[in-house]
């Protein structure tokens, strides 16, 4: 059994291992969980000790096979619970990420598995996200981020990389949600602004919107 702070200590690590060769620093960890260095190299070793992870200076830490079975377990629970909110509780896709939070650390692992049972046994969140099984193994999909893309490409929303309601907020003023078509019409390369169509509307998105975007080519 493990903290709630000991639960989103590894499933940070878990997220920050995605975007790095070898081990996490200290200080991305710290970012990550906006705190200290100090108090990470505090949970860091408290976590060593129970077999989650393992710290080498100057490499930094990686989970062991156990944490990021933990990690993934979390992250299972955090994403089941938000297709509950949004698929049988009606909530908008911006607005479940912090319910989810909370939910995703009760601890019974029946819930989870009638939960599970009950959803349908869903691949993918309301964001597009791969919901891990039991066991901790995620659905392989090939994306490329809207950025990626070059002029007349077409695809297929696929997920999101920035999940803050400002950002989904802003996808649904543009009618874009997880299964929308998008066309490529054009690319400044000076700013990486594009333009794309979405149903009958063309219109401008900045760098940053296309940069967090998952796309599945068509």
């Amino acid at each position: 059994m493990y903290s709630l702070a000991e639960e989103n200590y590894l499933k940070a690590i878990f997220h920050l291992e995605e975007n790095v060769k070898g081990g996490v620093s200290t200080n991305a960890i710290a970012e990550r969980m906006a705190t200290k260095p100090s108090s990470v190299t505090d949970m860091v070793q408290k976590l060593a000790d129970k077999g989650v992870l393992s710290y080498k200076k100057y490499k930094g830490t990686t989970l062991t096979a156990k944490g990021k079975k933990t990690a993934a377990n979390v992250i299972r629970k955090h994403r089941l619970w938000e297709v509950f909110l949004v698929d049988k509780l009606k909530f908008h896709w911006d607005e479940v990420h912090e319910i989810a939070e909370q939910l995703e650390h009760i601890h019974s692992e029946e819930l989870i598995t009638r939960l599970d049972k009950y959803l349908g046994h869903p691949d993918f969140d309301p964001h597009g996200d791969p919901i891990p099984d039991k066991d901790g193994n995620f659905k392989a999909t090939e994306k490329r981020l809207l950025s990626e893309l070059t002029k007349k490409q077409k695809g297929v929303c696929v997920g999101v990389k920035e999940t803050s309601s400002e950002f989904l907020q802003y996808l649904d003023k543009r009618k874009i949600t997880i299964g929308t078509k998008i066309t490529v019409l054009g690319k400044e390369f000076f700013d990486g602004s594009m333009i794309i169509q979405v149903g009958r509307d063309q219109f401008f998105v900045s760098k940053k919107i296309a940069e967090n975007l998952f796309i599945q080519t068509t």
